[in-house]
């Protein structure tokens, strides 16, 4: 052998997202002056680096190399040891290679990210939320769900109540949410919660929610039914107050008729003709006081009826924004539409070239819109006419409008760890497949996006904006597919961006809401 080796210190430890060096020293004991190449190996080889590359030496002389590790932050080394080597090859003798060996522990570090999908639920007797669990650490995580709200009003049933979740990997965790009183009567109530994970050792991190209760009966109806009973009772009242006392006057009349008019047989008087009974005697009808009474319900009940109709035009729930019509104010959405519609390809006849007004659903916005819902679907066997009104600007005309940016463009584009301009758009789109409600806080996303994208639909190349696809882009495509049947792997696919580009849309019946106000229709430049 014609090198001598140490390595100093043999082990060492390194923080993710740190650094750490060792020194190793190389001794030439040929009797030539020889060239070293150093090349780190092992699980760390990615995270490693030597300085310099390359040594020179002459016989009997010593050189020094620095070996660093740099690991990043994230699930991908996990923690503890990690044997690790430098490869040496002599350029004079390349077969008397020699492989120092060393280790290097990575410290643990633990990173957690929840988040409740969707955000707001509904209903009357449970909600069904889900809650997703990222493990963005590099070592196991252990912990416990719990579920709590203000004033006691929810029960939780959380399955499973505890996870185990490897480095870099999710688990969805099914919630129930039921309300301890049923709402018979009335409008919806909001009641806010928040689902728990706690582990050992640290803060309980908490994700907030909301549930929306509904009424099983609108309250208009509560007011009608108390108005019905109350006429009943003093229907009741009048009745037993002025029931008319009804007798037989024929009967009493023939006993009189009887004691007069048969004869005596015991007297020779001739027999003494009858009296007649009155013919035109008026008997009191007992129908009479009733249809009095009749009367008076009837028109209670007319005033009754016609107090519910007002109710219900009233307390009747109103109808969500979504999708856009013809004659709604202008928003930042149709302002995207327009501009998307303004950067179709030349040749496209659904191309929106006329004067129109920007964020507006006016008359040259709808035709080109028209065009392009009818051109869409019967390219990819879509659904958006169907489900937003040919002409209307809806949470699927939006899905196939945003995913006309991406053409032939090849899924693996988005998948996790991508970083690049795609990934906005697919963030973007995948809000307004999943979501029903674009809530403040989703459409603080969607706004960002929007403008982001319509800054790139321009032509303002130098701000094109880049975005990582991490395990919350993961989560939102599982909670996409599992919405409309698909293999729910987190993954995007082509059976994904197919369903994208026809429009389909979790619960696909819901035109979905937009709860945030004063959207400005210009993207600020």
């Amino acid at each position: 052998m014609t090198l001598w080796t140490s390595l100093e210190p043999v082990s060492t430890t390194v923080d993710p997202g740190g650094g750490a060096t060792v020194r190793l020293r190389v001794r030439n004991t040929g009797d030539v002056v020889d060239e070293y190449r150093f090349e780190p190996v092992g699980d760390l080889a990615p995270w490693a680096r030597v300085e310099p590359q390359s040594l020179r030496l002459y016989p009997g002389t010593t050189g020094t190399v620095e070996v660093s590790f740099a690991p990043p932050r994230t699930s991908d080394v996990a923690a503890g040891p990690h044997p690790y080597a430098v490869r040496i090859t002599p350029t004079e003798q390349p077969e008397a290679t020699v492989v120092p060996e060393g280790n290097v522990t990575v410290t643990p570090f633990t990173e957690v990210r929840a988040e409740l999908v969707p955000p707001v639920v509904k209903g009357r007797l449970r909600g069904r939320p889900k809650l997703a669990v990222d493990n963005l650490g590099n070592t196991r995580v252990t912990a416990s769900l719990a579920g709590s709200d203000n004033g006691d009003q929810l029960s939780f049933d959380l399955d499973p109540s505890n996870v185990q979740i490897e480095p870099g990997r999710a688990v969805f965790v099914k919630a129930r949410l039921k309300p301890r009183e049923i709402i018979w009567f009335g409008s919806k109530q909001e009641r806010p919660y928040a689902l728990a994970v706690q582990r050992s050792g640290v803060d309980p991190q908490s994700v907030e929610g909301t549930f929306v209760q509904r009424g099983f009966l609108p309250g208009w109806l509560a007011t009608v039914l108390g108005m019905t009973l109350a006429l009943a009772i003093a229907f009741v009242v009048i009745w037993l107050s002025y029931k008319p006392d009804v007798r037989s006057l024929a009967t009493e009349q023939m006993t009189e008729v009887g004691a007069t008019a048969l004869p005596n047989p015991e007297s020779d008087e001739p027999l003494a003709e009858a009296p007649k009974a009155p013919a035109e005697q008026a008997v009191p009808s007992p129908a009479a006081p009733a249809a009095g009474a009749d009367d008076a319900a009837g028109g209670g009940s007319g005033d009754g009826g016609g107090g519910g109709g007002e109710d219900e035009a009233e307390k009747a729930e109103p109808a969500g924004p979504l999708p856009f019509r013809p004659g709604d104010g202008p928003n930042l959405f149709v302002e995207f539409a327009q501009v998307r519609l303004n950067t179709l390809k030349p040749d496209n006849p659904c191309r929106l070239t006329a004067p129109h007004t920007a964020g507006l659903m006016d008359e040259p916005t709808v035709a080109a819109l028209k065009c392009f819902q009818t051109q869409n679907d019967e390219r990819y066997d879509g659904v958006s006419v169907r489900t937003d009104g040919l002409g209307n600007l809806g949470r699927s005309t939006m899905t196939t409008l945003i995913m006309a940016h991406f053409g032939s463009t090849s899924p693996s584009e988005v998948q996790t760890g991508k970083n690049n301009w795609e990934v906005p758009w697919f963030n973007s789109v995948l809000l307004w497949a999943s979501y029903t409600t674009v809530d403040d806080g989703v459409s603080t996303a969607q706004q960002l996006w929007l403008r982001t994208n319509m800054v790139y639909l321009r032509g303002e190349q130098k701000h094109r904006a880049s975005a990582e696809a991490n395990a919350a882009t993961s989560t939102r495509v599982r909670v996409y597919q599992e919405g409309v049947g698909l293999p729910a792997t987190g993954v995007a696919d082509e059976k994904l961006f197919a369903s994208l580009h026809a429009g389909r849309i979790v619960s696909q019946n819901d035109p979905g809401k937009v709860t945030a106000e004063d959207y400005p229709p210009a993207p600020e430049r």
